[in-house]
């Protein structure tokens, strides 16, 4: 899709995992067009200052959506692509203007208060209920937009998606402001949490500095984790 090679591939990407058996390598197969994700790395409070925004952390599966032409992919984090499990977000992915784009986001199920419902992702038969909350542009029309600051290519995401609501797409805003009240706001929600990123950042795959996760305890993400740790 991208006019050069990608740009996104940070420290921690590569194509070799070792194997437990023995000091061997073993090559692990990416599908042609999957990038790795960028991941934020956990703090406990979130940063404050002009050089940082906000957005709202969905309790969902992570998402990327890649269409070239008439062909849509949605590769999970690990690389597979289940787009036949979301025909809402496929649908939406080729409603869009552009023919050839990479947006990351987040796949939620929303109960009817709107909070994300992450026990009903598997089931497969309520996969058009299923949006997209999207947060970066990696790539569009051609061009590689890793290393462009994130402000811009979130000014581009939206400007690519519009501001309609009914879609199964929907631009994720970010908020301003003091991280630490920002979050505690969003902890009173009930919601999962933040992840606070650096407006002048560019796009890296793997864990980032520059993205920082704080989440809310008492959410039901936070309880469903500490019960597979004890699993």
């Amino acid at each position: 899709m991208t006019r050069s090679g990608s740009s996104c591939a940070g420290p921690t990407k590569g194509i070799e995992r070792q194997r437990h058996d023995d000091a061997s390598p073993m090559i692990v197969q990416r599908p042609s067009g999957f990038i790795e994700p960028c991941l934020p790395s956990k703090v406990f409070r979130p940063p404050t200052g002009p050089l940082w925004v906000h957005e709202i952390e969905h309790d969902g599966y992570r998402l990327m959506v890649r269409r070239d032409g008439s062909r849509v992919r949605c590769f999970t984090r690990g690389g597979h692509d289940w787009a036949n499990r979301f025909p809402a977000i496929v649908d939406a992915a080729l409603r869009l203007k552009a023919t050839s784009f990479l947006i990351d986001g987040e796949a939620v199920i929303a109960h009817d208060d709107g909070t994300p419902d992450f026990h009903a992702l598997p089931n497969r038969r309520r996969g058009r209920e299923v949006v997209l909350h999207a947060f970066d542009l990696i790539g569009h029309c051609g061009d590689d937009l890793c290393g462009l600051p994130l402000i811009e290519r979130k000014r581009r995401l939206a400007k690519l998606l519009g501001r309609s609501k009914r879609r199964a797409i929907q631009f994720v805003e970010h908020l301003v402001g003091d991280g630490p009240t920002v979050f505690d706001h969003v902890c009173q929600m009930g919601l999962e949490g933040i992840v606070s990123k650096r407006v002048d950042a560019s796009y890296r795959s793997g864990m980032s500095t520059t993205w920082l996760k704080s989440k809310n305890p008492a959410s039901e993400a936070v309880r469903r984790e500490r019960e597979e740790e004890w699993r």
